[in-house]
């Protein structure tokens, strides 16, 4: 089987029928992908020393372990809480030999108005798990998300935010730009020159009109609006050369769909429309 070089599977992509990590790396190799993004539980289903043999014994190569942050809380004991679970997945991504931990903000606490605070929160929060990540080699990947999500999932919402976070943090965290949550911002060519080599992955998708659910309705590649050749070269532009990871959330269509299917339908739309020089 020849490897599809410069693509990646990340596991939300298949997950309805590759649950289990050994499931998602067999199948993604046997279709001639190397290079995987697993999401924690599958490694906390059967352990970090265990997920780590199994990667190894493979050769499959991780790009980011999904996902960690989380930190907005309602009490101080909850965000004590939110920090040492991302404490945990620093292990879980130093374990596996992942590039990168993906980190996502959060979402409002219960009850609460105040997205600054929500936003501090975040920065009190990476800034509180950042010797650690250091300490075991893991770089931080903070993934902005799309405005829509603001409230529930993610209160960093766009490249510049999660930048002024990396300007502020310093060594050890960068960006993950997936072209679902940043392809509308008018600054975005802009903020891709300025992350450079902080960026540290790039996910793509695409973005389906008409949307029918805002999580779990992102389309194919090729099947949206979103220029992603376009988006491509500016990263290419900025030093980064890593893969194109397809993160694929479709509950009513392609969650429904045979994985083989699935991947054999990325790889073809990867060669149509994703690289640089498309």
């Amino acid at each position: 089987m020849q490897m599809v070089e410069g693509l990646a599977i990340n596991f939300a992509t298949t997950r309805t029928h590759w649950q289990t990590l050994a499931q998602f790396v067999d199948g993604c190799l046997r279709a001639g992908i190397r290079t995987v993004g697993p999401w924690r539980e599958q490694v906390q289903a059967i352990g970090i020393a265990a997920a780590g043999r199994l990667i190894r014994d493979s050769g499959a190569r991780v790009t980011g372990l999904c996902r960690s942050g989380l930190f907005p809380a309602a009490t101080a004991e909850a965000r004590r809480a939110a920090i040492d679970d991302n404490r945990r997945a620093i292990e879980e991504a130093a374990g596996i030999g992942a590039d990168h931990l993906v980190l996502i903000g959060g979402g409002l606490p219960p009850g609460s108005r105040d997205i600054s605070g929500a936003r501090q929160m975040v920065a009190d929060g990476i800034a509180a798990v950042l010797p650690d990540a250091r300490s075991a080699g893991v770089l931080l990947a903070i993934e902005p998300l799309h405005p829509m999500t603001t409230a529930d999932r993610g209160c960093v919402n766009t490249l510049a935010e999660a930048l002024d976070l990396c300007d502020r943090l310093g060594e050890g965290v960068g960006v993950a730009v997936d072209v679902y949550h940043v392809w509308w911002d008018p600054d975005l060519s802009h903020q891709i020159a300025r992350a450079g080599r902080r960026i540290l992955a790039h996910h793509i998708n695409d973005w389906l009109v008409p949307t029918r659910d805002l999580l779990l309705d992102r389309g194919m590649m090729g099947d949206g609006v979103i220029d992603l050749a376009g988006i491509r070269r500016m990263v290419e532009a900025a030093g980064f050369f890593g893969p194109q990871e397809v993160e694929i959330f479709s509950a009513e269509n392609w969650w429904k769909r045979k994985p083989d299917e699935v991947v054999a339908t990325t790889i073809a739309r990867y060669n149509a429309c994703c690289r640089a020089s498309a």
